[in-house]
């Protein structure tokens, strides 16, 4: 086992600069943070965690390079991945001055069900994460590597990746960060949307143009 160490580290750092780098889940994870509960922000967080076993279990069956070999197959995903992203935009979009209060008892707390599938489905229909781990189980992890210890690297990005978003919404749920947006709550909901629906659209022009990069 200790001859697969230096592989592993590999792993680790490209997963660590993958999920440190801004993105869908980021947006959404400060989102929460910001406008939802701490227990909500956290099942978000957890949702996309556990939706990385996702990627992992087709990677290792070898379904992801087959959808990314298939022009309709990926473009089928970006295009499902841009909607959701432009349906959280639009609601984000809508926000007004004072409609969206900044404390955790406020009417618009979602249900934890719906924060964790918020995580969840973000994370999955995330084309960039389908690249990602198509990459890392087909170039940078060796064919001889046994199943096993595939697996363990896919259930340790999941972990760590569901650990640093916790991190995240535990830092922006914060009593004194929440107050710093107290006052421009509504144009920060707005800036979100702005984000989520830029990358919808460079999902779309990717599916048009038939390009891969989902970045």
């Amino acid at each position: 086992m200790t001859h697969y160490w230096p592989e592993f580290l590999t792993v680790a750092l490209i997963h660590f600069l993958a999920v440190a780098s801004p993105g869908p889940d980021f947006a959404i994870v400060l989102r929460q943070a910001i406008f939802q509960s701490r227990h909500n922000a956290l099942l978000t967080a957890v949702g996309i965690g556990l939706a990385i076993l996702v990627h992992v279990t087709y990677s290792l069956l070898g379904i992801g390079l087959l959808i990314q070999q298939s022009v309709t197959l990926f473009n089928v995903l970006k295009v499902a991945g841009a909607l959701y992203l432009t349906w959280i935009a639009f609601h984000c979009l809508r926000a007004k001055p004072g409609h969206m209060e900044i404390r955790p008892e406020s009417s618009e707390r979602q249900s934890p069900g719906k924060a964790f599938r918020l995580g969840f489905l973000t994370n999955t229909l995330n084309p960039k994460a389908t690249l990602f781990f198509v990459s890392v189980f087909s170039v940078v992890i060796s064919p001889g590597t046994p199943t096993l210890v595939q697996g363990f690297y896919g259930l340790y990005m999941a972990v760590a990746t569901g650990l640093w978003f916790m991190l995240v919404a535990l830092f922006f749920t914060l009593p004194r960060v929440r107050a710093g947006f107290a006052r421009f709550g509504h144009w920060l909901d707005r800036l979100m949307g702005g984000v989520l629906l830029a990358l919808a659209g460079r999902l779309l022009f990717s599916a048009a143009t038939g390009t891969e990069s989902a970045e």
